[in-house]
């Protein structure tokens, strides 16, 4: 895809790829920005229904406004041409800086900088709870880290809606086992008291 032009974001390189989805550098030809845009696997969303009850939980995510939570633009979908499938993607903020991840495993974490990245993303959470959204799948790698010391939560394009359907097949339970809470890795109903064991876990991992 580097080098095609995918409705006004021209592709310019691959960041990564995940469980949900394939994410890659572009630009934005219409507003001048660089962005990042996560494209879904297929699976992820599987019915119409489902693919229906994502954007609008989505929609809501893209909603909130806060300097800790990475921004979602728009979503959004197109033919993907080696298959003429309808893909969905996430267009977000990109992000200058590392992952939580990969600066804990370089470890030049100290103190003070964890206390800071736990009190902003802390705040991040509070404001996505507060509005009824959940991020639930909270992970050093899902949390990226300025130049400046910004954390941002990335991923709430794909975060639940408190009190709403999973966005899963029946069986498959969505996040990353390292960080669940017992309910969530048992498949049950979650809500943001879940986030909070998932942050708790990446504290205990800075």
């Amino acid at each position: 895809m580097i080098g095609e032009t995918i409705s006004h974001y021209k592709i310019l390189e691959k960041l990564g790829e995940g469980g949900m989805g394939d994410v890659y550098k572009a630009e934005d030809t219409k507003l001048k920005r660089t962005v990042a845009l996560k494209f879904l696997k297929p699976y992820a969303l599987g019915s119409d229904e489902q693919k229906t009850r994502f954007v609008r939980e989505a929609q809501a995510a893209a909603a909130l406004d806060h300097p800790n939570i990475c921004t979602v633009h728009e979503i959004d979908e197109v033919e993907d041409p080696a298959t003429a499938a309808r893909r969905t993607f996430i267009a977000m903020a990109y992000i200058e800086g590392r992952s939580l991840s990969e600066m804990i495993k370089s470890a030049e974490l100290n103190l003070d900088d964890v206390l800071d990245i736990s009190v902003q993303v802390s705040k991040g959470l509070q404001e996505a709870h507060e509005k009824g959204i959940i991020h639930r799948d909270v992970k050093s790698a899902n949390i990226m880290v300025t130049e400046k010391g910004q954390a941002k939560i990335m991923d709430f394009g794909l975060a639940k809606l408190s009190g709403g359907t999973k966005i899963t097949k029946t069986g498959r339970t969505m996040g990353t086992v390292a960080y669940m809470s017992p309910e969530q890795a048992r498949g049950g109903e979650i809500d943001h008291r879940s986030d909070i064991w998932s942050l708790g876990v990446v504290l205990y991992e800075m």
